[in-house]
């Protein structure tokens, strides 16, 4: 196994990392910004409100990208097991 072949498994690695959380931290990201912009309006200051808003933001996310991730995380792991010659030589 060459050290070029490793750096690309773990760049590919990485990058399916990447793609996988992306979508969740950038809608939490959003969501998290829009209460807080309505809290400092309105001055609530309810930390609970915070929370709440971002679990359902990142519940519905997953439930509608979920297949999307799954299928990318299942592509990686099958192209894993059908190089897996590759790593014991």
């Amino acid at each position: 196994m060459s050290q070029e072949f490793v750096m690309d498994m773990a760049r590919k690695a990485l990058y399916v990392l990447l793609q996988m959380s992306a979508p969740v931290l950038i809608i939490t990201l959003i969501v998290g910004l829009l209460v807080s912009i309505i809290q400092a309006t309105t001055q609530i200051q309810e930390q609970t409100m915070t929370f709440i808003t971002k679990i359902l933001a990142v519940i519905f996310t997953l439930i509608i990208l979920g297949p999307w991730m799954l299928n990318i995380i299942t592509g990686y792991t099958s192209n894993l097991l059908n190089n897996l010659t590759q790593f014991i030589r």
